[in-house]
């Protein structure tokens, strides 16, 4: 996870409640941020973010492409966005 998503994650909450939703203790959290969010871990916490982080930056070795592991609604949206990104970098 790169440091640009830490911050985003942590600019909307913190590891405390981060750690309540997913039924771990703070320190849990901090071992995640330090060290990777386990596989089973990674979809829950993009459901808190509200999908505002993706599982691709979150662990991009397990979902390698910008848009697995999304639902389809926000995969369309991201798809066109990556058109858009596409279309001005050719």
């Amino acid at each position: 996870m790169l440091d640009s998503t830490r911050e985003k994650i942590r600019q909307k909450y913190t590891q405390a409640e981060i750690g309540r939703y997913m039924g771990v203790a703070q320190q849990t959290v901090w071992q995640w941020f330090s060290f990777g969010v386990p596989p089973k871990q990674v979809i829950p916490l993009c459901q808190l973010m509200k999908w505002e982080v993706t599982p691709h930056e979150i662990r991009p070795d397990i979902y390698p492409n910008p848009t697995d592991g999304l639902p389809c609604g926000n995969k369309c949206m991201a798809n066109e966005s990556l058109a858009v990104n596409n279309e001005n970098h050719p």
